[in-house]
């Protein structure tokens, strides 16, 4: 056995003994690869019309759909922990719902005013919106639906409009979701037309087709009425295919590329990460803090530890940015730890 060590061979391997740089939280800090910080973070929140509006998601708990006020009171929480960025979703009545999505960028709509009013609020807030038809469409797709297929061109002219409408309103980041051909080009073309040439696109540039996004379509009351969203969203046995998206996305003028959802993705992430030079972004999605959720209920994990650790590999993969549920979370155990 000791001779399996002998001379050079045993040297290097007194020599080298990585747990050295493990023994204190000290040298562990000065070692540590990959650091995460709160200004990473996107806060997604859910928005509905109304005053005194407060009602969580059962999918989801801790995330609420609120109203002005109440979406008011959590960005100033938020922003005092240091999160400032925020993405806004819209749970749109049924009523206001119709084929071409037009409340979507209807000087009515309260999505609109609420930008508007956290800007007037908040100026130093980064604001990002989300652009696609299906929160405001009667059939439930991210597309206009003509006889039963969601037709790509006809659904650009909507998206367009919705950004115009958003960036008018103060919104900072434009975020397209919807996977249609083209459409980075075609709002970019008209933000700049409109005089918004500020205004950036987070593009969804690999949005896969994927079983995690059950709690955030029950926030929004968004389903399909029909079918699925494989025509558009990527099959989630692709990988090269994201090479495929990216490169379009970023000759279109995308000013960050997203990967949605995170933690099944992280190969994708990296490879965006390694290929293109302008910020990648992933989207920590519904499910995925919803399994988190219901495990550390159930006593099954240490939440804050998972989070921490969920949050960190997502970072560690090469995201630059991250979406996540959890922001708030994570900016309370930061300043508890500061403490």
């Amino acid at each position: 056995m000791f001779d399996t060590f002998a001379g050079k061979d045993r040297i290097d391997m007194m020599l080298r003994r990585p747990r050295r740089n493990r023994k204190n939280e000290v040298v562990r800090s000065q070692t540590r690869e990959t650091k995460l910080s709160v200004d990473n973070l996107i806060y997604p929140l859910f928005v509905v019309d109304g005053q005194n509006h407060k009602s969580e998601v059962k999918s989801l708990p801790g995330q609420f759909r609120l109203s002005l006020d109440h979406l008011l009171r959590e960005v100033e929480e938020c922003m005092a922990l240091g999160v400032n960025c925020f993405d806004l979703f819209p749970a749109v009545d049924e009523s206001l719902k119709d084929q071409m999505g037009t409340y979507s960028y209807s000087s009515k709509n309260f999505y609109l005013k609420y930008i508007q009013a956290i800007k007037n609020r908040f100026p130093e807030a980064l604001i990002m919106t989300d652009v696609a038809m299906d929160p405001y469409s009667s059939d439930g797709h991210d597309g206009v639906v003509r006889n039963g297929k969601i037709v790509n061109d006809e659904t650009l002219e909507v998206l367009a409009k919705m950004s115009v409408a958003q960036a008018e309103a103060g919104a900072d980041i434009i975020g397209p979701s919807d996977m249609m051909d083209g459409r980075v080009e075609f709002i970019r073309e008209a933000l700049d037309t409109a005089g918004h040439t500020d205004v950036s696109i987070m593009s969804y540039t690999a949005k896969y087709a994927s079983a995690y996004y059950g709690p955030f379509r029950d926030a929004l009351d968004s389903a399909p009425k029909f079918g699925d969203k494989k025509t558009y969203q990527m099959d989630p046995a692709n990988k090269r295919e994201a090479l495929v998206e990216a490169e379009l996305d970023y000759l279109e003028g995308a000013d960050y590329m997203m990967v949605k959802p995170a933690l099944c993705y992280l190969d994708v992430i990296h490879m965006l990460k390694e290929e293109y030079p302008i910020p990648i972004a992933a989207y920590n999605v519904s499910g995925e803090y919803a399994m988190l959720k219901a495990a550390s209920q159930n006593g099954w994990l240490d939440y804050d530890r998972a989070m921490s650790e969920m949050l960190l590999s997502i970072k560690r993969a090469g995201a630059d940015v991250i979406l996540t549920y959890a922001a708030k979370e994570y900016a309370l155990l930061c300043a508890k730890s500061a403490h």
